[in-house]
């Protein structure tokens, strides 16, 4: 799959305070990017998210994969507890 820019990025995500809370969904709809991922790490297809979200399209979960592997890329410091 060929990396989205994040112009096309912003063409379908949307991060919003008043919606969702600000987490970042597919623009125009409450349906959060986590979502798809989750749905597609647990084994859904893009065929079932398409026929379970109807306002979905294949080009708004190919952001939504992209958005998740530009999150990948980033380097995350792991939480340390401190009892």
């Amino acid at each position: 799959m060929d990396e989205q820019t994040p112009e096309a990025m912003m063409e379908r995500l949307a991060a919003d305070p008043a919606i969702c809370g600000g987490v970042v969904c597919i623009r125009g709809t409450r349906i959060p990017v986590s979502l798809i991922l989750d749905a597609l790490a647990g084994g859904d297809t893009i065929e079932d998210l398409l026929r379970g979200y109807p306002t979905l399209v294949r080009e708004d979960i190919s952001a939504a994969l992209a958005y998740g592997a530009r999150l990948a890329r980033e380097r995350i410091l792991p939480l340390v507890h401190n009892p």
